[in-house]
C-alpha cells in the first residue's frame, strides 16, 4: 500500500521525529522488512546478553524490544480506532511504566519476537484492510489531534527510531542488521 506521508496538520509535533524516519514507498513493504530486519538484529543477540545497557539508567536490550511491541500494540490500537471513525479521546500511556510492569527480562528473546512478529502480522494485516477514506479520519490521542495515516507512520518511525539506537548504543552486544 502507497501511502503519501502525513503533513505536519495531522499530527502532534513530538511524533514528527518517526514520521520522518519513514521512507518513502510501499508502507506494507517497509513493515514487513522492519519485521525481517528486527528479527535479523535481536536474533544476533545472545540470550546471556539480553539483559545487556549500555548505561545503568537505561533500558535493557529486552526492554527495548518488548517497549517496541507494546507501543506497537497501543498505536495499531489508537490507527484502528481513529480509522473506524471512533472520535472518543484516547489517552496516552508512560513508557517508563509499561516497561517496569513488563517484566522483560524473565521471557527470553525469542519469546518476546514471537509476540513482536504477532504483534506486526496484526498491524500489518490492519494496514492492508483499511479504505482509502479511512487514512484521513480524524481522532485525538493525549489531548492532541491525529490521523490514522499518522499514526500508521508513527509505528514504522518507532521502530526504525529504536532499532538505530539498538545498533549506535547497544553495539557490544549487537550485530547490525
Amino acid at each position: 500500500m502507497s501511502l503519501r506521508k502525513p503533513g505536519p496538520a495531522e499530527y502532534a509535533g513530538h511524533f514528527g521525529e518517526y514520521i520522518g524516519q519513514v521512507p518513502d514507498g510501499s508502507l506494507t513493504d517497509i513493515l514487513n522488512e522492519q519485521a525481517d530486519r528486527v528479527r535479523r538484529l535481536f536474533g544476533s543477540v545472545r540470550e546471556e546478553d539480553g539483559g545487556y545497557r549500555y548505561a545503568p539508567d537505561k533500558w535493557s536490550v529486552k526492554e527495548v524490544l518488548g517497549h517496541i511491541v507494546d507501543t506497537e500494540t497501543v498505536m495499531s490500537y489508537r490507527m484502528m480506532r481513529v480509522a473506524r471513525g471512533d472520535r472518543t479521546p484516547l489517552p496516552g500511556f508512560d513508557e517508563n511504566d509499561f516497561v517496569r510492569g513488563g517484566e522483560f527480562g524473565r521471557l527470553t528473546i525469542a519469546a518476546l519476537l514471537e509476540q513482536f512478529d504477532a504483534v506486526r502480522r496484526a498491524t500489518v494485516l490492519l494496514v492492508g484492510s483499511l479504505p482509502e477514506k479511512a487514512w484521513a479520519r480524524e481522532g485525538t490521542v493525549s489531548g492532541h489531534a491525529i490521523t490514522a495515516r499518522a499514526l500508521a507512520y508513527v509505528i514504522a518511525g518507532h521502530e526504525r527510531h529504536h532499532t538505530r539506537l539498538l545498533e549506535e548504543r547497544y553495539g557490544a552486544v549487537v550485530a547490525k542488521a
